[in-house]
């Protein structure tokens, strides 16, 4: 699939203008290098030996960082923030590091917050914009949530956002949020580019579920895992101390089970874990239930994680979508604990089951110290590129470099866990569990 995307990123006009940025072009004076576009960055990092085929500038992607000509005059650029969706640890970070790279590298003091997501621009939502300057954002990182306020739903309400785009005066607009936010986000630059306006869209993205397409990783995923890891701490202890004790902790992840299998992989505590990519069955002799009360019976414990949409093709039966355009998820994990309850009711075996669903605690945490560097990092790469002109585009880390992708390549698909790759082969050399629970 990759190979038929096209990886060139939209520019608003030339860049003549030369960047405020103190930066050195030459290589080896101890001084940081501007970004030039004569190197980039490939997408897959396999290789087969042999003579390689020519790589075509559309399959490679552009590199992010200063570049020493942009494309904005400074003193004349009035920039916006919106955060969308749901809450994700690190979007103050995110904000932070926007605010602080405009304010101190650019000289850009106008920056202006809009409040709860696109529903911001809403004229009949009346909301203020906050006005975003080094004080106000010095300490947001050290909390959790959004200091700009979150909101779903709106994006689609194109025209509107961007008449008050126009009526605001902005030239560039970072969006931070998931794929409902950069969908939106890029509906909103096509409208913008119909009007023949010059003003640039960024997207930071968003999710704790690392779904994204093509990116190494989300920021908020390390901050997910590592406070999913305390709480299967806590229902291993509690299933180790009491008879036939069985810890049920049901985790993030709409269509993609990398939070449940990076928390299986760091704890190792877990004993099953049950994903959307993954088909199991619970009844029947190679059923989940079974191997359970099969673990039960050799180690008399159990620690089971499962990820929120895990089943639902079984449990939704009406779709119906919330605000942001989301199908409602059916709560697998309570439907799970009732049918553990059940089969151990019929079969007479003695257990004590602790269920837990952390899934609010942890959206809403601050960041941990590697998302909080990786959330810097993306907030200054945005910035660099809005003020060189770029436009339609995501930053986002692949092959450990952080590069430009446009919107419509990151959301065209969902990163999801491959069955038969390495990351699912080892977590289930970690929990042991059976390659498939199905009859």
């Amino acid at each position: 699939m990759a190979e038929n995307m096209d990886f060139t990123i939209e520019t608003l006009g030339k860049t003549s203008v030369h960047s405020p940025i103190k930066m050195s072009k030459t290589l080896g004076d101890n001084i940081a290098n501007f970004v030039i576009d004569d190197k980039f960055v490939r997408l897959s990092s396999f290789i087969l030996p042999g003579k390689q085929p020519d790589v075509e500038r559309t399959q490679v992607l552009e590199r992010a960082g200063p570049r020493e000509y942009i494309y904005f005059t400074p003193a004349h650029v009035h920039a916006g923030i919106v955060t969308c969706g749901g809450l994700c640890p690190g979007i103050n970070d995110v904000i932070r590091s926007i605010v602080r790279c405009l304010w101190t590298r650019y000289g850009v003091t106008r920056i202006s917050g809009i409040r709860y997501g696109y529903r911001g621009f809403l004229p009949e939502d009346q909301f203020p914009i906050r006005q975003l300057d080094l004080d106000v954002v010095d300490d947001i990182h050290k909390i959790g949530g959004t200091f700009l306020g979150s909101a779903r739903g709106g994006g689609k309400e194109v025209e509107k956002i961007v008449d008050t785009i126009q009526k605001l005066n902005l030239n560039m607009l970072f969006t931070i949020g998931g794929d409902g936010t950069q969908h939106g986000a890029l509906a909103i630059a096509e409208e913008i580019s119909r009007r023949q306006l010059k003003i640039a869209i960024v997207g930071i993205p968003k999710t704790v579920d690392n779904d994204f397409a093509l990116l190494d990783r989300s920021f908020g995923f390390s901050t997910a895992v590592a406070k999913a890891v305390e709480v299967v701490s806590a229902a291993h202890m509690e299933a180790v101390s009491a008879i036939n004790g069985i810890g049920l902790v049901k985790v993030m992840g709409r269509d993609s089970g990398f939070i449940a299998a990076h928390t299986a992989l760091a704890s190792h505590e877990v004993n099953f874990v049950l994903i959307p990519e993954v088909p199991f069955d619970l009844e029947g002799s190679n059923g989940f239930l079974y191997h359970l009360e099969e673990r039960l019976k050799k180690r008399r414990h159990a620690v089971i994680v499962v990820a929120e949409g895990a089943m639902q093709d079984q449990l939704v039966k009406d779709k119906k979508t919330d605000a942001g355009g989301n199908v409602i998820l059916a709560d697998v994990g309570t439907y799970i604990r009732s049918k553990i309850v059940e089969h151990f009711g019929k079969t007479e075996k003695e257990i004590t089951l602790k269920y837990i669903d952390p899934s609010y605690a942890i959206r809403s945490a601050p960041a941990n110290p590697d998302d909080s560097v990786y959330c810097t990092r993306l907030g200054s790469a945005a910035v660099h590129a809005a003020m060189a002109g770029k436009t339609k585009l995501i930053i986002g880390l692949v092959n450990n470099r952080f590069v430009h992708l446009p919107i419509n390549t990151v959301i065209s698909h969902r990163n999801k866990v491959n069955p038969e790759s390495s990351l699912w082969r080892d977590t289930l050399d970690a929990t042991h569990q059976p390659s498939l629970m199905v009859n």
